[in-house]
């Protein structure tokens, strides 16, 4: 599997982004308090996520990623309510008809792995899993 990271804000020509190991944050997660969120309080579910232009293809590989993600995952949510790690659970819980998701949610916002940053230039090696 490619390396993820969590990027804030989204890639734009104006400016650099900042970027967070996705692998960092579900371990500085797993201490935190697992909750049911409502879907709706979701705001990013009404705001462009993967990008302005998707591709056919780009959609099919979104498709197959939330058809086999497990919604057992809690996913990770920052201080303000934005998915730092599971928007394809978010879609997967929505798809199905459910109300709420398990989420873990900081309460102090972590330092990104990567400051001002352009997305193309992280690392981004196979991982296992």
């Amino acid at each position: 599997m490619r390396k993820q990271y969590n990027l804030w804000p989204p890639p734009s020509t104006d400016g650099g982004t900042d970027a967070w190991d996705v692998d960092r944050l579900v371990e500085l997660s797993r201490a935190l308090p697992i909750t049911q969120v409502p879907l709706d309080s979701i705001w990013q579910l009404d705001s462009p996520h993967w990008g302005p232009a998707l591709t056919p293809r780009d959609i099919a590989d979104h498709v197959r990623l939330v058809r086999d993600t497990d919604l057992s995952f809690p996913i990770i949510l920052s201080p303000d309510g934005r998915v730092m790690d599971g928007m394809h659970r978010v879609v997967k819980a929505l798809v199905e008809g459910r109300d709420t998701i398990a989420a873990a949610q900081f309460e102090v916002q972590p330092e990104p792995d990567y400051r001002d940053c352009d997305p193309d230039d992280l690392p981004y090696e196979e991982t296992s899993g």
